[in-house]
């Protein structure tokens, strides 16, 4: 399968991404100190059936790092659409991914076709065991260096079930290996929405797909229950496996389709 990769200089800064495939576009972000790799194994087949784009968000992977300059990273997202001459797509993200891509649908529902949430972050939503855990590699970044807070973040209850599976546990340390650290020892200067997104979800209108791992830390499991209550109260739920990612999900989807239909994933365990 043909793989098309560049890098577009957008919204004052540098991002790198790929793209394949053809039909509708179907965007990939990436979570926290991870970057397009972590889509290996759902990138081609997902490409069978859509135009997939998968990006290093500003400051990972092979994108440039963050300036002084203040910015969104849901404008950055836009700015790659219009720099590719994409109306709209699909927008899949997860973890810190997933912030970006509800934050996406909220400031621009005419360019968001469908929105997917894994695992994903919820701006305003107050972490508890997890809050805590940041807090503590932040410091360990600021005050040991980025090393040590890459060994605590590694540490954490977060990747526990990654690092047992086998498949994923090296891919993992890898993509974390070459993380540059920047925000473990940075004040980053990003541009939120107010008021934050966990105060918007009710007008979001579109198909919407929220996916948590069954073994996910508490707090992943309650903003993941807080989207769909605040935004979507009367969800159909089932269960679903996809590997290399995580382990098993639990599926919430406002689609009135069954979830197997809502994306052909299937193909991508």
């Amino acid at each position: 399968m043909h793989r098309y990769q560049d890098l577009a200089h957008v919204n004052g800064t540098r991002l790198y991404y790929e793209m394949a495939g053809s039909g509708d576009p179907l965007v990939l972000i990436h979570g926290h100190t991870l970057d397009t790799r972590m889509w290996d194994d759902q990138f081609e087949p997902f490409a069978r059936h859509y135009r997939v784009i998968r990006y290093d968000m500003r400051g990972y992977g092979k994108s440039a790092l963050p300036t002084a300059d203040s910015y969104a990273p849901a404008d950055d997202l836009m700015a790659l659409l219009r720099h590719l001459g994409l109306r709209s797509a699909h927008i899949l993200g997860q973890s810190r991914g997933g912030a970006v891509a509800i934050d996406f649908a909220l400031t621009y529902p005419e360019a968001t076709a469908t929105l997917i949430a894994v695992d994903a972050v919820l701006r305003g939503f107050q972490w508890k065991g997890f809050g805590k855990s940041l807090s503590e590699i932040h410091s360990a970044g600021r005050t040991s260096g980025v090393e040590a807070a890459r060994q605590r973040w590694l540490d954490d209850a977060l990747f526990g079930a990654s690092l047992e599976n086998l498949r994923v546990a090296p891919r993992l340390k890898q993509m974390v290996g070459d993380y540059s650290g920047w925000a473990w020892i940075n004040d980053e200067p990003l541009r939120l929405l107010e008021p934050p997104s966990i105060q918007q979800l009710h007008r979001i209108n579109i198909p919407t797909l929220v996916i948590v791992g069954e073994r996910d830390v508490p707090d992943f499991l309650a903003t993941a229950d807080t989207t769909c209550i605040s935004a979507f109260p009367r969800l159909p739920r089932s269960l679903w496996r996809v590997l290399g990612i995580c382990q098993t999900w639990r599926i919430q989807s406002s689609s009135t389709k069954p979830c197997a239909s809502f994306w052909p994933i299937r193909e991508v365990r």
